[in-house]
């Protein structure tokens, strides 16, 4: 089938790689242009595993880049709404983006004859997809719901494993009005093993953030059990794995730690809280896993004054910079509060991360080096922010410290008796 994907960003350009892979023709859309022709050159514009790999197999072939709306909705059959939802200065869904979308294809799909269907993969908030989305096509195509179709399917891609969660789903969600625009979604996905859910549109917004929200929760309840533990002496890990074994909780997202980012789970978190708000119901519970998440990376900083006294002059080497292992992405990085609270206290930062050191330059002007050993050299104490597997092997390399103080927040490290390791939750 013919594809077009409105918006080349992380779910952008790796859903267009992936239908390229299931057999589609894909055509992608962006304003960027730097982002077309990196996509046409087979080139990608975000880092994800296997991503490369797919994109010089088929750019040029079943896959293209564009600017052009009018080529890419008159091309294609369905057209994939991928851009951004960023957060307003409160916190609430940024709908800008996907109003500005949706008007585009809405002026390109008034000239076109035949049936075409919309799905919406942006994660927004429930009501969107009916409320923003479609008045905005129908108003600049001049069309109404029934002359063309409308979807809504969300996506549940881990960064860093995006390419492999697309390929290799555990749930399909396909939220519509009519049952020919679902249909058709859901062929799009032949040849994947994978139940698909059918359900409307709301629904189907409110599965994402339901989603997002829970995983979110787990981890601000495994960082409040570990902060517990921490002052009564007990392994978090130990009990953590213990009751990861009942199948009514599983092992995944327990691990105690400084905290998530990313541009999913904050983001959304606060965006169901918003839209929580605006009918007149305050949500406590996800309240309170924002607020222990905010202040989980502080405690880095806490336990690194309990052991240093003052900090300032003091030098840190911070080992992790992107919000998770296997990208690129510092976005609500906890590295970025913690490296904040350093530089407030006077002192002085050293960082390594082995993907992120470009990304996080554009905040901080602080040291960044080309390898742990040389960020941890003459260093008064080392935060560790980030589980990339480099990290784990760590040991000789802190004999080049001033000060052998390991401070963990990602419980990664056995490292040798003559250091000082001390463990955020643990």
């Amino acid at each position: 089938m013919k594809i077009s994907v409105i918006g080349t960003g992380y779910v952008g350009t790796v859903s267009a790689a992936c239908f390229a892979d299931l057999g589609h023709e894909v055509i992608c859309v962006d304003i960027d242009k730097s982002k077309i022709d990196r996509i046409n050159a087979g080139i990608p514009p975000i880092y994800e595993e296997g991503l490369s790999e797919l994109l010089k197999k088929y750019a040029g072939k079943r896959l293209h880049a564009t600017s052009d709306y009018d080529f890419a909705i008159k091309n294609s059959e369905v057209s994939f709404l991928c851009v951004g939802t960023p957060p307003d200065p409160r916190g609430n869904i940024d709908l800008g983006i996907v109003k500005a979308a949706g008007a585009g294809i809405g002026r390109s799909l008034g000239t076109k004859k035949g049936y075409h269907v919309i799905v919406v993969k942006s994660t927004v908030v429930p009501g969107t997809t009916e409320t923003v989305v479609l008045p905005a096509i129908e108003e600049h195509s001049g069309k109404h719901i029934g002359e063309f179709g409308i979807a809504m399917n969300p996506e549940f891609l881990r960064e860093g494993k995006a390419v492999h969660d697309f390929m290799n789903p555990d749930k399909i969600v396909v939220g519509s009005m009519d049952k020919k625009s679902a249909d058709l979604v859901a062929s799009l996905y032949q040849g994947l093993k994978c139940d698909v859910i059918r359900t409307n549109l709301r629904t189907a917004e409110m599965i994402k953030y339901a989603n997002n929200a829970f995983l979110a929760t787990k981890i601000s309840f495994a960082n409040e059990i570990g902060n517990i533990c921490k002052e009564l002496g007990i392994d978090t890990y130990e009990v953590m794995k213990a009751i990861g074994r009942d199948f009514r909780i599983g092992p995944h997202f327990l691990n105690s730690g400084a905290g998530f980012g990313g541009s999913c789970f904050p983001k959304d978190v606060k965006a169901l809280i918003g839209k929580a708000r605006e009918t007149g119901y305050e949500p406590e519970l996800l309240n309170s896993v924002l607020e222990v998440n905010e202040k989980q990376p502080h405690r880095m900083v806490s336990l690194l004054k309990d052991k240093l006294g003052s900090i300032k002059g003091k030098k840190i080497a911070v080992l992790g910079l992107a919000f998770k292992n296997d990208t690129d992405d510092i976005r609500e990085s906890r590295s970025i509060p913690v490296i904040k609270e350093l530089l407030d206290n006077g002192a002085n930062v050293s960082a390594y991360d082995p993907m992120a050191n470009g990304n996080m330059k554009k905040i901080f002007n602080i040291k960044y080096y080309g390898s742990a050993i040389d960020a941890l050299r003459g260093a008064d104490a080392c935060l560790v922010m980030t589980e990339w597997d480099e990290f784990r092997s760590l040991d000789k390399e802190f004999d080049v410290m001033e000060k052998k103080l390991v401070i963990d927040g990602r419980h990664m490290l056995t490292p040798g008796k003559d250091v000082e390791y001390v463990g955020l939750c643990w």
